[in-house]
């Protein structure tokens, strides 16, 4: 059986990304650096032989993936499984804003709790993983032997990177999330393995890196 290649993307950088504000799955635009981000990726991935591209349909992630389109030539397709972590009411807050309202819930958020969910409609960790385990066999089960783009958020490659190399989702992160970075894996029979991780030197300067935001 032929395998899929996949270059997955965290979308570029958000005014919310440099605050520390969680961004869960509202829909922030990129500030400048990520239109910037968002354009040199394009122009790196420009010689890949691409399929397709699919995105998160929240526009900092479209807006990446459309750049990447114009450069690759590509069609892109809206992936709502894609989407970032649902993160309920800590939507919108800064780390400090949550530690102080809900000081037993950002407990269990730092310790990676894998079935805890963030307050009034969040997801847990183990529920992400199964989302995105999902969405990536489905997506790469119909390009087998081809290349797809995959453009998410920093807790779509988290969970992307954990299912490529068998850890648990409350393992510390010792891994890169980096905005704009290139990141290659390879999907066989319901198998992801990781070819590349956080390639930036298509980026001149650095991209910002968070955790789960």
């Amino acid at each position: 059986m032929e395998a899929t290649r996949i270059i997955a993307v965290r979308h570029g950088e958000t005014a919310w990304n440099v605050d520390a504000r969680i961004q869960g799955q509202l829909d922030i635009a990129l500030n400048d650096t990520g239109w910037w981000q968002a354009e040199r990726v394009g122009r790196a991935l420009a010689a890949d032989p691409v399929a397709c591209i699919y995105a998160s349909d929240l526009m900092r992630a479209w807006h990446t993936a459309e750049a990447i389109a114009r450069a690759a030539g590509a069609p892109v397709v809206a992936e709502a499984g894609l989407r970032e972590r649902r993160f309920g009411s800590f939507e919108g807050k800064t780390f400090k804003d949550i530690e102080a309202a809900w000081p037993e819930q950002a407990l269990h958020w730092r310790r990676r709790i894998p079935d805890w969910t963030p307050p009034e409609g969040g997801e847990s960790l183990l529920a992400l993983r199964e989302r995105v385990r999902g969405t990536v066999d489905q997506l790469a089960s119909r390009h087998l032997g081809e290349l797809i783009v995959l453009v998410a958020h920093g807790g779509v490659l988290d969970a992307l990177y954990r299912l490529a190399t068998g850890q648990a989702v409350d393992t510390p992160r010792t891994w890169q999330l980096q905005n704009g970075a290139i990141n290659r894996l390879l999907w066989s029979r319901g198998q992801l393995a990781v070819v590349g991780w956080s390639d930036t030197q298509h980026l001149e300067r650095e991209a910002t890196d968070e955790n789960t935001v």
